[in-house]
């Protein structure tokens, strides 16, 4: 358990130096803002051609995945609805709650938590495989249509904007860095060293990029914008922290009979924080921001006593 309060301080410290550097105005005040949009546009596309040109997409097809599959999709829609239906959300407020609330930190905790716990990163990845080929894309979808405005005055105005939706979707660099990355992975090519170690330079910043632009946006904000509120904070903590770990354990447990490491596995990793990428997206959209701040910020506080009641249960 140590080395999951030495990564969450990671974090924690990364994001601090992120605020300091925005408190004391050393960097520019649109630095967020330009720096998300760096880590959205380029280094998350290249870390993601990189992982998953190196991940074996077979092993990946598993029992986990559709663990992943059914209890993200439960959780995700579930909070999605009430924030659209109860709360009276807009599409793209209630498309980050919603995401908020399923969307976890699969790389720089998962992985570390993962491998200090069961000695082995594998049981992230199919979780990292599912955000990044399914749940992402319905994600811009989603932004994508609201941005638009889809339902205007008539049936031809609607499928012109459809069109513009997924044109401008298809473009998105993270949906074609998921798809150059898959196809490395079933051709089985390797980038050369030549190329290959600049795109590792370019990837790295990925991770603290978008954990020093989250530390930075948490100065101020942006002029204007208002903060969360209480009740979209605490429908997307309940769906991250507390529906999400249950329905993945349920699921995984009577919906495909797992037990023992796999079990606890599934569980543990349906227990991460939200991950700093939904800040990015939000950002990048202007949907929702403050929302997606004070998830990244609350849920990874939360994790910790969530963690500790998962391995006293489930854990040998």
């Amino acid at each position: 358990m140590l080395s999951v309060l030495a990564g969450i301080a990671s974090l924690a410290i990364v994001i601090a130096i992120g605020f300091l550097l925005a408190r004391f105005r050393v960097m520019p005040e649109r630095t967020p803002e330009v720096l998300s949009r760096l880590v959205f546009l380029v280094a998350t596309p290249v870390l993601l051609v990189r992982t998953l040109a190196g991940t074996d997409v077979a092993t990946v097809l598993s029992t986990p995945l559709a663990v992943t599959g059914v209890s993200t999709s439960v959780t995700g829609l579930t909070c999605g609805l009430i924030a659209r239906l109860a709360l009276r959300r807009s599409t793209a407020e209630s498309t980050i709650a919603g995401v908020a609330s399923c969307y976890v930190n699969a790389v720089n905790l998962g992985v570390p938590l993962t491998v200090q716990v069961f000695g082995t990163a594998e049981h992230v990845v199919p979780v990292l495989f599912w955000q990044i080929v399914v749940l992402a894309p319905i994600t811009f979808v989603l932004l994508d249509t609201a941005r638009s405005g889809i339902g205007g005055d008539g049936r031809v105005a609607a499928l012109r904007a459809a069109g513009r939706v997924v044109a401008r979707t298809a473009r998105n660099p993270l949906l074609i860095a998921t798809a150059l990355g898959l196809v490395l992975s079933l051709l089985d090519w390797r980038l050369p060293s030549v190329i290959d170690e600049p795109l590792a330079l370019i990837g790295g910043l990925a991770v603290p990029g978008a954990l020093l632009a989250f530390g930075m946006s948490l100065v101020g904000g942006v002029p204007g914008e208002r903060s969360a509120r209480p009740a979209d904070v605490a429908l997307t903590l309940t769906g991250k922290l507390a529906l999400l770990p249950v329905v993945t354990w349920v699921v995984a447990q009577f919906g495909f009979g797992l037990t023992g490491a796999d079990l606890l596995a599934v569980t543990v990793c349906a227990a991460l924080p939200t991950a700093q990428n939904v800040f990015v997206f939000a950002m990048q959209y202007r949907a929702a921001v403050p929302l997606a701040r004070a998830a990244v910020a609350l849920s990874t506080v939360g994790c910790v006593p969530v963690f500790l009641l998962i391995l006293a249960l489930l854990g040998p």
